[in-house]
């Protein structure tokens, strides 16, 4: 089992194209863990922007009665993909995985492949 630092850690060197990832509550819209990003990408503002996407999401499905779970949740930008997972693990409730892509180097299926490998391994 991984810690939050060492998951993240991991996501960003075993991921092709993977520029930065956050564990992220989204009932308080904090990340709990960040690694990469830049000085023009903050990982904590996109964190908390997120959790509203996920929150809108989760609220359009139950007024729609569909009783389902979210794998992930993708969003597809010029350069950039961006990838959230909500965690399905114990302890994992209200947390999700957040993944930001080089869409130029990135291999989408392998990089949603291995997020849910590294899902599998968290301790939360």
């Amino acid at each position: 089992m991984a810690n939050t630092e060492t998951a993240l850690k991991e996501a960003l060197s075993s991921i092709e194209g993977a520029t930065g990832a956050a564990l992220v509550d989204y009932t308080s819209g904090m990340a709990l863990g960040t690694v990469g990003g830049s000085n023009s990408f903050d990982l904590n503002v996109a964190a908390a922007g997120n959790t509203d996407v996920v929150r809108a999401k989760l609220r359009t499905m139950e007024l729609l009665g569909i009783q389902d779970e979210i794998e992930d949740i993708l969003i597809t930008l010029g350069t950039q993909y961006h990838l959230i997972r909500l965690l399905r693990s114990q302890g994992g409730n209200g947390l999700f995985l957040y993944l930001v892509l080089d869409s130029g180097r990135a291999n989408l299926a392998m990089a949603r492949h291995q997020l849910r490998r590294i899902e599998t391994q968290l301790e939360v």
